[in-house]
């Protein structure tokens, strides 16, 4: 311990000086990414965090997720770019000057301020500088510096040329060129500095010192500092290299720190004194070393805009990185004696932890540790490496072997005087005399590699673990050199499993990292480790360290965590910046201090500033972006920004609203540029749609189809590593419903529908009158049917009445015909009798017989009958022909009946007693009496009376 803390004074050279050996993380854009022009010439950021680019193809910006460019109308090379307090975005570029401003959209729109100038003075060429102060913008060209305030624009023209135009201090200075520096004083130029220097090389950086002076970058002839009126040389170390490869641009980077980039040496980071602090170029990792714009974002990280390319130095990140061996995974690390070594999967690398040369500063390798390094450690105040090729002793650039006979994974201490090697063939027993290890030889009794070892030197215990067969645990008797026992734990001694099993020392105890969380050994048995378990249950493990403040880090499926037992609530905290990027089975983390922590990766080292890491508590921010409709060709319906009361606002003023139809929506978010960028996670929701929030995710995007018409409210926020959750951000959205679905429709589909409900009552009313009327009709029908029924069958029998009257009339009839017939022939036959006989009583005997004949037919009641049956026959025939014909006689009458029943005249004589001639009178006078013509049938036409 007290070596490792003779060394912790070394570890701040890391910050400035040593950078060489932990760089920041450096992220390429490259013109691919962006989709614009290669060369970036200005960078600004607003205040919700979006960055802004002047390039060559427009103005380029980043929102941290989506990149964007707008070109001009002239469609010229963007050279400055400046915001000021309202949002308004001023841009410079070639004989164009302006600015942009969203439209109530969202969407960014430009103003050309042209109009303004003078038409003479509208050709100027390239805005290089726009400085804002107040409610002042100042735009400056070579040829003129141009005022802009309330919509008016004054031109400051030069006889020569405006070399340079820049504020300090709210002072607002330009640089003519062959007359020298000069200040904006009211509306006129007064002279600062008319050295001869000044007036022949071209200023490029005015900044504010500490000490009240001015700092300022020329292009050709270094840095100077500015007392008043005198110009005063500030030495740097690399004067050489500022004066060849020319400072083309300038940055304060806070107090007392300045930034330099040149045209062809990358970046230098200087303190007001001069001191190089540190330096990035194309050989430490930027995409070009010409750099022709600086900014400073929110979080003090730096933004280049390249001759090609967009690089971000996290300059200020808790996060560095170290690559002794280029790109070779790194497996152990260690400090000893002023020197940081580090095991490489190529080698062994060393760098002294002195200030030096920066462009020498860099780790140098030594050759006799070339190969495969798996393990360094300080031991009794000596380095240990082991190596593919065995043990060594490292002494500054020396290595001493130990033994050579096997490649040697680690070393741990069994007693005061002996230590165990894990090696390729088992255990090999280490002894120490004289300030030296000494080799005792291979352990007999097991060729396993070990890998993974843990002593307790109270007990004598020995644990190690095998990957796939479970953990050992045994004792070693020095004196003999074998085990004395030896026991392997699996899955029936508790352990979850027999594979996949490390072994390590936490907190002075022995514990296992397995499939399913920390397992501890006790009473024969392994268990869950309580204290752990609350915090990180189950999740498989394969690594763990405890640092000297109690609290675990771990490796879980290539992913770092670390257990701060110190914070409230979840005490788990993760790195996704290092996802992946572990040592699969070969993890490492050497935990110095909370400012030091280093991290073996799949190249190089990991240099974690944890204390600094976790004081980057402040709320991520949420940005939304664009918001398309996807069933439309031109879709962009909002821009990303957002206005209130005419200026830039985290606020939405007028609620975007879409027309019918314009329901399927794309929505982008994001968080604003951070070195912290890819640990955010967003959720969201749709108000009215959603019924919750999303589950955290890295998704930047959101698609919503065929929403239905009304009023929702977008949500989204953002979420860090940390559980830091951003203000919520609401945008409000309506969807108008199409003509068929708005509230008039909806009355007049009310109307309808009450009309169609009345018109299908009135129906089913209708239907139920016609259903009754029907099942009357039916019934009458039923009713007719059965009144017809009992007609006919009245009728029937009335005609089987009449049949029978008939019949029986017809039988009368002839009985009439027959008695008369036999009567006349009994009379003929008594008065032949009688004549032929003279006897006087025999003739006065007949005589009576003759005369009781003539009595019976010339009787009545024969008549009478027949009259009964005839009228009942023929419907009142007598009745309605005596109506008729009142002049008829009764004679005439059963005249009437006998040629209605179509009797000859010789029948009818028969029956009414009289002769045929007789009858002949009888119907000449009875047609006389009808009143019939001589043509007309009498038969027919009492046919017709007898129908009535």
């Amino acid at each position: 311990m007290k070596s490792i803390l003779l060394l912790l004074p070394f570890l701040s050279l890391f910050t400035y000086a040593q950078n060489r050996i932990a760089t920041p993380q450096i992220t390429h854009y490259r013109s691919q990414d962006y989709r614009a022009g290669m060369q970036n010439w200005d960078v600004e950021q607003d205040a919700s965090g979006i960055l802004y680019f002047g390039n060559n193809e427009g103005l380029l910006t980043f929102n941290g997720r989506y990149w964007s460019v707008h070109p001009l109308p002239n469609r010229t090379v963007v050279r400055s770019v400046e915001i000021d307090a309202d949002g308004r975005i001023f841009v410079g570029a070639q004989d164009e000057l302006g600015y942009f401003f969203p439209d109530r959209q969202g969407i960014l729109r430009y103003h050309s301020l042209l109009p303004l100038l003078p038409p003479a003075d509208r050709s100027f060429n390239d805005i290089w500088n726009i400085v804002i102060r107040g409610k002042d913008v100042f735009f400056q060209s070579l040829r003129q510096i141009m005022w802009y305030r309330d919509g008016k624009m004054t031109v400051y023209k030069s006889a020569s040329a405006w070399a340079y135009m820049g504020m300090a201090g709210q002072q607002l200075y330009g640089q003519e060129r062959g007359k020298g520096l000069f200040r904006l004083s009211g509306t006129t130029w007064q002279p600062v500095c008319q050295d001869s220097l000044l007036a022949r090389f071209g200023v490029t950086g005015i900044l504010e010192s500490g000490a009240g002076d001015l700092v300022l970058t020329t292009l050709k002839k270094g840095i100077f500092r500015l007392r008043g009126s005198i110009l005063i040389p500030l030495r740097t170390a690399v004067d050489e290299t500022l004066l060849a490869d020319r400072i083309y641009c300038a940055l304060r980077l806070g107090p007392g720190r300045l930034a330099v980039g040149t045209s062809s040496a990358g970046v230098f980071l200087l303190n007001e004194d001069g001191a190089v602090l540190d330096r990035y170029s194309a050989a430490d990792g930027l995409q070009s070393a010409n750099i022709r714009g600086m900014w400073l974002d929110r979080e003090q990280n730096l933004w280049l805009g390249l001759d090609d390319g967009i690089d971000h130095v996290a300059i200020n990140s808790p996060i560095q990185y170290l690559s002794p061996g280029g790109n070779a995974a790194g497996y152990s690390l260690a400090i000893h004696e002023g020197n940081l070594y580090a095991g490489m999967s190529s080698g062994l690398f060393v760098a002294p932890l002195t200030t030096g040369d920066l462009s020498k500063g860099r780790f140098s390798e030594l050759a006799a540790g070339k190969g495969q390094v798996w393990n360094l450690e300080v031991v009794n105040n000596q380095l240990l490496m082991g190596h593919e090729n065995g043990l060594y002793r490292v002494e500054g650039n020396w290595l001493t072997p130990v033994y050579l006979q096997t490649g040697t994974w680690l070393v741990r201490r069994y007693a005061a005087d002996a230590w165990l090697a894990g090696t390729y063939q088992g255990l090999r027993g280490l002894g120490y005399r004289d300030g030296r290890f000494q080799d005792r030889g291979q352990i007999a009794g097991m060729k396993e590699p070990l890998r993974f070892l843990v002593t307790d030197s109270a007990s004598g215990t020995v644990w190690s673990s095998h990957p796939v067969r479970g953990v050992f645990r045994f004792r070693w008797d020095r004196s003999t050199g074998r085990y004395t026992s030896m026991e392997l734990l699996t899955d029936k001694q508790g352990l979850p499993s027999a594979r996949y099993n490390y072994v390590y020392k936490i907190r002075g105890k022995m514990m296992v990292a397995t499939e399913k969380g920390v397992y501890e050994y006790r009473s024969g048995r392994f268990f869950p480790e309580p204290t752990l378990k609350k915090v990180l249950g189950t999740r498989p493990l394969q690594y763990l360290k405890d640092d000297r403040l109690g609290n675990v880090w771990f490796a879980s499926d290539k992913q770092l965590g670390y257990v701060d037992f110190r914070r409230k609530g979840d005490p788990v905290v993760f790195f996704p910046e290092m996802k992946g990027r572990l040592v699969g089975g070969f993890e490492f983390i050497h935990p110095v201090d909370e400012e030091n922590i280093f991290i073996g990766s799949d190249k190089g080292f990991f240099r974690l500033n944890y204390r600094k890491y976790q004081q980057e508590t402040r709320k991520p921010g949420v940005l939304l972006g664009e918001i398309r409709i996807t069933s439309v060709t031109d879709s962009l319906v909002f821009g990303g920004y957002r206005m209130k009361e005419g200026k830039m606002s985290d606020i939405q003023g007028d609620r975007l609203v879409l027309a019918a139809g314009m329901n399927s929506l794309h929505i982008e978010f994001s968080s604003p540029p951070s070195a912290l960028q890819n640990t955010v996670e967003f959720s969201y929701q749709l108000e009215g749609f959603d019924r919750g929030w999303s589950a955290w995710g890295p998704k930047p995007e959101k698609d919503y189809t065929r929403l239905p018409w009304g009023s929702y409210v977008f949500l989204v926020k953002a979420r860090n590593n940390f559980g830091n959750e951003s203000p919520v951000l609401r945008y409000e959205i309506e969807i108008l419903p199409a003509w068929y679905e708005g509230y008039v429709a909806w009355l007049v589909y009310a109307i309808l529908t009450g009309g169609l409900l009345f018109q299908l009552f009135t129906w089913q009313r209708r239907k139920h009158v016609r259903k009754q009327q029907q099942l009357q009709y039916l019934h009458q029908l039923e009713m007719d049917r059965s009144e017809k029924e009992i007609v006919r069958l009245k009728n029937e029998k009335l005609e089987a009445e009449m049949d029978f009257k008939n019949r029986e009339l017809a039988t009368m009839t002839m009985q009439l015909v027959q008695r008369g017939e036999i009567l006349v022939k009994v009379k003929e036959v008594i008065t032949s009798w009688v004549k032929k006989q003279d006897a006087k009583d025999s003739a006065l005997s007949f005589r009576q017989v003759l005369r009781l004949i003539r009595d019976v037919e010339s009787k009545d009641a024969d008549w009478g009958q027949f009259t009964l049956h005839f009228n009942t026959v023929n419907e009142d025939f007598f009745v309605r022909l005596k109506d008729q014909y009142p002049e008829l006689t009764p004679n005439d009458l059963k005249l009437c009946a006998f040629l209605k029943m179509n009797l000859s005249s010789k029948e009818i004589a028969r029956l009414m007693n009289v002769t045929v001639k007789a009858i002949e009178v009888g119907r000449y006078r009875l047609r006389k009496k009808l009143q019939l013509p001589a043509e007309a049938n009498l038969y027919e036409f009492l046919t017709g009376v007898g129908r009535g």
